[in-house]
């Protein structure tokens, strides 16, 4: 929540700033950064409202928990990006260069676009250490695919893109007033609406692939599969599939060719202990489904490798 609640304030403060710079400067570059900025805030409460929501305990309505309810409100922040942010930035942009405003003195929006750069930069820092500590070895963009968390790579993408605004809004001010055409401060508050467009489509396909529902990474399929393996009393693991029901918690469904001398007394006591082992192995493992399938009989797929995932992701 670290991430959350600093990006939180942090963009609070800065909108603030920009609605005031913009109200004593015309500014239309700046009034799209207000906006931008009050959007994020709004987005970050959404996602603290996901996270607390997500942590209910399973009932009869959901047994699997309310964990994936967090996708959803990642799915919604990523419209309001689109709509709000996008919207109201391109929007504003096309009105600034249909009318022109007069220019007015901008040494405030130097001041509150310098502050805004240090507020986004240590919100965009914080947010990167800790999306670089759960990146396990792998590159920017394939951590992001595999991620099962949208709050650490939610906020990453907002204060890039943030950042990225600021020097943008920072360029329409300066070459509007050293040309003398303040269309110029439209055409960035445009830019500025274009790139949070692109974060938005980029944050819309993440979090609908969370809602369809994502496997669990290949390591975790290949640890499980090897364990049954091992196993003296299962002559044949068919296939094992498993689904994300929250950022930290794996559904496991198990088909595996068992002994057929086994009593059905035996199987229920190895079941029971087989899930107890490993769930025990991995936190993340909250539900098992073990089912007994003929090989004959089952739809087999092949045992995926340790790094497939990875070598699936370097391939793309």
């Amino acid at each position: 929540n670290i991430v959350l609640y600093g990006a939180l304030f942090a963009n609070l403060g800065i909108a603030c700033a920009k609605f005031f710079a913009a109200a004593v400067s015309g500014s239309s570059s700046m009034l799209t950064e207000g906006v931008h900025s009050l959007v994020d805030s709004g987005n970050q409460l959404l996602l603290l409202y996901g996270q607390a929501r997500a942590k209910r305990p399973p009932d009869a309505f959901h047994p699997f928990g309310y964990g994936r309810e967090l996708y959803f409100w990642a799915f919604v922040v990523a419209i309001l990006i689109f709509a709000i942010g996008a919207g109201v930035s391109l929007y504003e942009g096309w009105r600034h260069v249909a009318d022109p405003e007069p220019l007015r003195d901008p040494t405030i929006n130097y001041i509150v676009l310098g502050v805004a750069v240090l507020l986004e930069g240590t919100s965009w820092a914080i947010a990167v250490r800790e999306f670089n500590a759960g990146r396990g070895g792998f590159g920017w963009w394939q951590a992001i695919r595999r991620s099962k968390d949208p709050a650490g790579f939610i906020v990453l993408f907002e204060d890039s893109a943030a950042l990225l605004g600021l020097f943008i809004a920072g360029a329409g001010v300066w070459a509007s007033h050293a040309t003398g055409d303040p269309r110029l401060d439209g055409y960035a508050s445009m830019a500025i609406g274009c790139i949070l467009a692109a974060v938005a489509v980029l944050l819309a396909r993440e979090a609908k692939g969370l809602l369809i529902g994502e496997s669990a990474d290949a390591a975790l399929v290949h640890a499980i599969w090897e364990y049954l393996e091992q196993r003296p009393e299962i002559t044949a693991v068919n296939h094992v599939p498993t689904i994300h029901t929250a950022p930290d918690a794996v559904f496991v469904a198990i088909s595996a060719d068992f002994e057929d001398r086994l009593a059905m007394g035996e199987a229920e006591s190895l079941i029971e202990r087989m899930e107890a082992e490993l769930k025990a192995a991995d936190s993340r493992i909250t539900s098992i489904y073990i089912r007994p399938e003929k090989r004959a009989d089952a739809v087999a797929y092949p045992k995926p490798g340790p790094d497939a995932e990875r070598s699936k992701a370097e391939g793309a």
